[in-house]
C-alpha cells in the first residue's frame, strides 16, 4: 500500500512506499523525516479534516491506497536574548506596542454624548412613541431611552416647527435617537425618519377618504391574518355591509409600495400623529389612566394556541408542561429554541445558568464523544465489532491490495445491471480484483459470486478455488460457495459439508431458464433464453486451466447457465454444479480472432495509480542494496531506448448513431471534440463522451438530456428539482433561463447515449 504526502503550500509531494492498514502514525512520520528534512515533532499531519495523532493507525483514519496526506512543518522556535542596556529605550519601545487611549476616549465621549433636554432635538427621553423596525418597514410601540448627537455624517439641522410639513420628514434634526421597543430588552439607533408620535386616533370609517395618509394593520404573507402596521395610502372605499378598504402599503426595508391591498381591519385604521404631539411618561403618571395609549394588536406570534394566555402550549411556552406562568423562570435553548421551566427541568434548576449560551438535553452535545484537536479517535462502534479489532494475532492484514478499498465506483450502470457493462471490452485486464470491482465487472472484492438471491446472478470470478471446478474454454462447470470452513482469514479450503440452494446459489441458479428445483435441479431446454452471467478468470485458476490469464484477471464475456444440479463432490459431501456456456458475439481471449482484437483494441494490463512507480522504486533500492562492495553489472538495454507504442485501431461510429449526433445541432461542438478521440479506440472515445455529457448536478452521464440555450446539458429531473427550488437559471453557468422554460428532452443526443452505455438508464 501506498500514500501521497504532500506540503501544506502544495511546492512538494511525496509517494510513501510499503504501507499497510495497520502503520502507526508515528512510524509514517520517520519515513517523512528525509523527504520533508523534519523531525517528527515539527510534523502536523492532516487527512480529511482531521489531525493525525501518534498511537492510531492508517485504519483508525480511513487512510486508503493513493490517498493525500498533508503535512505541515513547523519551524522550531529561535530563542533571542537583546539586553538594552538604557532603559529609556526599553520603556519607550513599550510606548510603542501601546494604544493611544487619549484621542480614542476623547472619539468615544463625543460619538455617546447625550444631549438630554438642549434644544434642538424634537424628541426628549422617556418620550412615547411609535418606532419603525428597518428589516421590514412596519412601526411598533416603543419609548426614548437616550438621545445622543449624530456624528456619522453632516446632517442639517431641521426646527421642530419645520418637522410638521410631510416634505420634511425624510430629513435628519442631527440626533440618533436610542429607543427600547415595548416587550423587549433590545435598544435600537434610529434616526427622526423612523420615529414619531405614538399613533392613538382611530379614524372612524365615515371618515376616512381616498389620498388619506394613515397607518393600518396589513399581513403581507398572508392577507387574510392580521399582520403588523404599516404606513399605507388610501386608494379605495366601498361603504357597504362588508366596509372594504384598498390601500397602497409601504412595507419592506426600501419601502415598497404594495398596491390594491385590501385591509381586513377597517375599524382599526389611525392617523398619523405630527411632531410635538407626543407624550411623555412623566406626563402620564401626572394625568388620569385615561391618556394612557393602548396596545395595539400585532401579527400572531403563535399559531397554534393563538396568543391565548390561558391555553397551555408547549409551543410558545415551556416546552414540559405548557404553562405560560412565572416567565422570569423560563431558559431558551440556544440551539432548539424551546423554553423551560426551570423547576419542570430533570434535574430541576434552582437559578438560571450564568453561562452565555445554554442547550437542553436534546441538543447538548456529549463533552465526552467530541475529539478535540490533538486528541486521540473514539473507537466508532462499526470497527469495534470487526474481527480485526477482537483478534488476538498479531498478524499484519493491511498490507494486502483486498483491504485498501475502492478508490472509486462504477456508476454508469446499478449495481443490479444484467449483461455486459458500457466501455468495458472483452479481453480487458486488471492486476487486482479491487480494479475489477472499480469498474463494475464483479462488484465483490473476495466473494465468488456476486448475486441477489429473489433476482438472480450478475457475475461470477473463476479462480480455480473448488476442487471440483473443470474448465474447457467456451464451457465449463462451476460450483457453488459454501461448504467450506473459512474460518480466520483463509480464501480456499477443502469442502467439509453440504452445500445448500440458497443465497447465492440459489441467485446463480435463478439464472437459468428453467424453474427453480432445490432437490434434484433444473436444466434450460432454451439456454440462451437465460439471464447473462459477467465471467472474469483470476490468474489463481492457471494451476488448473490453460484458459486462465498468466497475470491478474481478466473479463471473458457474457455466458449463459445451461444446467444445475447437486452430486457428491471429491470430497465426499454435496455440492451445487454448474455448467455456463459462452453466449457473446465478441471472439473470445484465447482464439486468434480475440488476440487480434485485443491487440487491435489496445487493451493492456491496467494497474493502480502509483503501483508501477512504486515497483519501479523496490527495484531500484535492491539494486542499490546488491551494488553495495561490488562492481555494478552494465545494463544490457540501452538507456535511451524506449518502448514502443501499442498501435490502436481507430473506433468507427456506426452509420445509424453518426445520423443521430448530425441531428444533435445544439452540442455540434462537443461532438466534434469527443469524435476526435475516436482515433484512440472505442474505450477513449466512450470516456470522452462520458466526462463532456456529465450533468453538473447529478455527476452522472445525463439521462432525459434537455440542451440549454447556452450549449449545456442537464438531466431533465435535475432542472426541474431545480425549477421547484424556484432557481431558474442554468446550474453550470448561471444563464438566466426563465421561469417558464420548455424542458424539452433531446431526443438525438438521449438516443446516442442509450446506445453507446446500454442499461444507463436503469435505475435513474
Amino acid at each position: 500500500m501506498w500514500i501521497q504526502v504532500r506540503s501544506i503550500d502544495g511546492k512538494k509531494t511525496v509517494r510513501v512506499d510499503d504501507l499497510s492498514k495497520l502503520t502507526k502514525i508515528e512510524d509514517l512520520r520517520k519515513k517523512l523525516i528525509e523527504p520533508f528534512e523534519a523531525e517528527t515533532d515539527s510534523q502536523k499531519l492532516f487527512f480529511r479534516g482531521k489531525i493525525l495523532v501518534d498511537g492510531h493507525s492508517l485504519f483508525d483514519y480511513d487512510v486508503g491506497l493513493n490517498d493525500l496526506v498533508q503535512i505541515m512543518v513547523r519551524k522550531p522556535i529561535i530563542e533571542t536574548n537583546n539586553n538594552v542596556a538604557d532603559g529609556d529605550e526599553l520603556e519607550s519601545s513599550d510606548k510603542e506596542n501601546q494604544k493611544p487611549e487619549t484621542p480614542e476616549k476623547a472619539n468615544s465621549d463625543i460619538e455617546d454624548e447625550e444631549v438630554g433636554d438642549i434644544e434642538g432635538n424634537i424628541y426628549k427621553v422617556g418620550d412615547i412613541v411609535d418606532a419603525r423596525d428597518l428589516s421590514n418597514g412596519a412601526w411598533f410601540e416603543a419609548k426614548i431611552t437616550k438621545v445622543t448627537k449624530d456624528n456619522s455624517e453632516s446632517t442639517t439641522k431641521v426646527e421642530s416647527d419645520e418637522i410638521t410639513d410631510k416634505n420634511k420628514t425624510d430629513e435628519s434634526d442631527g440626533f440618533l435617537y436610542h429607543v427600547q421597543y415595548e416587550g423587549y430588552e433590545e435598544v435600537e439607533q434610529l434616526k427622526l425618519k423612523n420615529v414619531r408620535p405614538r399613533c392613538k386616533n382611530v379614524i372612524k370609517f365615515p371618515n376616512i377618504e381616498i389620498g388619506q395618509n394613515v397607518m393600518a394593520n396589513y399581513n403581507c404573507e398572508d392577507p387574510t391574518e392580521r399582520g403588523f402596521w404599516y404606513d399605507c395610502l388610501i386608494t379605495g372605499k366601498k361603504e357597504n355591509k362588508s366596509k372594504e378598504l384598498l390601500a397602497t402599503v409601504y412595507a419592506g426595508v426600501d419601502l415598497t409600495p404594495l398596491e390594491d391591498c385590501k385591509l381586513i381591519f377597517p375599524n382599526e385604521v389611525f392617523s398619523i400623529e405630527s411632531a410635538g404631539s407626543q407624550i411623555n411618561e412623566k406626563d402620564i403618571d401626572l394625568n388620569d389612566a385615561t391618556s394612557t395609549p393602548t396596545m395595539r394588536k400585532n401579527k400572531i406570534e403563535c399559531e397554534k394556541c393563538r396568543d391565548n394566555p390561558r391555553v397551555k402550549c408547549k409551543e410558545c411556552a415551556c416546552s414540559v408542561c405548557g404553562g405560560k406562568q412565572e416567565p422570569e423562570k423560563q431558559i431558551l435553548c440556544d440551539e432548539c429554541n424551546k423554553a423551560y421551566h426551570l423547576f419542570c427541568m430533570n434535574p430541576p434548576l434552582t437559578k438560571v445558568p450564568e453561562e452565555d449560551e445554554w442547550y437542553c438535553a436534546d441538543c447538548k452535545n456529549d463533552e465526552t464523544e467530541v475529539v478535540r484537536a490533538g486528541e486521540k479517535l473514539k473507537q466508532s462502534k462499526k470497527k469495534s465489532k470487526m474481527a480485526s479489532a477482537t483478534s488476538k494475532s498479531s498478524r499484519d492484514w493491511g498490507k494486502g491490495m483486498a483491504c485498501v478499498g475502492r478508490t472509486s465506483q462504477c456508476t454508469i450502470v446499478p449495481p443490479n445491471h444484467f449483461g455486459p457493462i458500457p466501455g468495458i471490452e472483452v479481453g480487458m485486464m486488471w492486476k487486482f480484483r479491487v480494479q475489477v470491482s472499480e469498474a463494475g465487472v464483479h462488484r465483490p472484492h473476495v466473494a465468488g459470486i456476486h448475486g441477489r438471491e429473489d433476482e438472480g446472478s450478475y457475475s461470477i470470478v473463476l479462480s480455480g478455488g473448488y476442487e471440483d471446478d473443470h474448465d474447457g474454454g467456451d464451457e465449463f462447470t462451476y460450483t457453488g460457495s459454501g461448504g467450506r470452513d473459512l474460518s480466520g482469514n483463509k480464501r480456499t479450503a477443502e469442502q467439509s459439508c453440504d452445500q445448500l440452494l440458497t443465497r447465492m446459489n440459489k441467485a446463480l441458479a435463478k439464472n437459468c431458464n428453467a424453474s427453480i428445483n432445490v432437490k434434484d435441479g433444473a436444466e434450460a431446454k432454451d439456454w440462451k433464453g437465460g439471464k447473462p452471467v459477467r465471467v472474469v478468470r483470476n490468474c489463481k485458476g492457471r494451476k488448473h486451466s490453460k484458459y486462465a490469464p498468466e497475470e491478474g484477471n481478466r473479463y471473458d464475456g457474457i455466458y449463459k447457465i445451461v444446467k444445475y444440479w447437486p452430486e457428491k463432490g471429491k470430497s465426499g459431501f454435496i455440492v451445487w454444479r454448474y455448467l455456463l456456456r459462452r453466449d457473446d458475439q465478441n471472439p473470445a481471449p484465447w482464439t486468434s480472432a480475440g488476440k487480434k482484437k485485443i491487440k487491435s483494441l489496445g487493451l493492456e494490463m491496467k494497474y493502480p495509480d502509483g503501483y508501477l512507480e512504486t515497483l519501479k522504486e523496490k527495484e531500484r533500492e535492491k539494486e542499490e542494496n546488491q551494488g553495495k562492495g561490488k562492481k555494478r553489472k552494465q545494463s544490457v538495454e540501452s538507456p535511451t531506448s524506449t518502448p514502443k507504442k501499442t498501435k490502436v485501431s481507430a473506433y468507427t461510429l456506426p452509420g445509424d448513431l453518426q445520423k443521430l449526433v448530425k441531428e444533435d445541432d445544439k452540442n455540434k461542438k462537443i461532438w466534434d471534440e469527443a469524435l476526435i478521440s475516436c482515433e484512440e479506440g472505442k474505450a477513449k472515445f466512450l470516456q470522452s463522451v462520458e466526462d463532456l455529457f456529465t450533468c453538473i448536478c447529478c455527476q452522472e452521464i445525463v439521462f432525459k438530456p434537455v440542451s440549454l440555450d447556452c450549449s449545456h446539458n442537464v438531466c431533465k429531473s435535475c432542472l426541474s428539482r431545480s425549477f421547484k427550488a424556484q432557481v431558474y437559471s442554468c446550474p453550470a453557468c448561471r444563464h438566466d433561463l426563465g421561469e417558464k422554460y420548455p424542458m424539452e428532452v433531446n431526443a438525438p443526443l438521449s438516443k446516442v447515449l442509450c446506445s453507446l452505455y446500454p442499461g444507463y438508464e436503469a435505475g435513474r
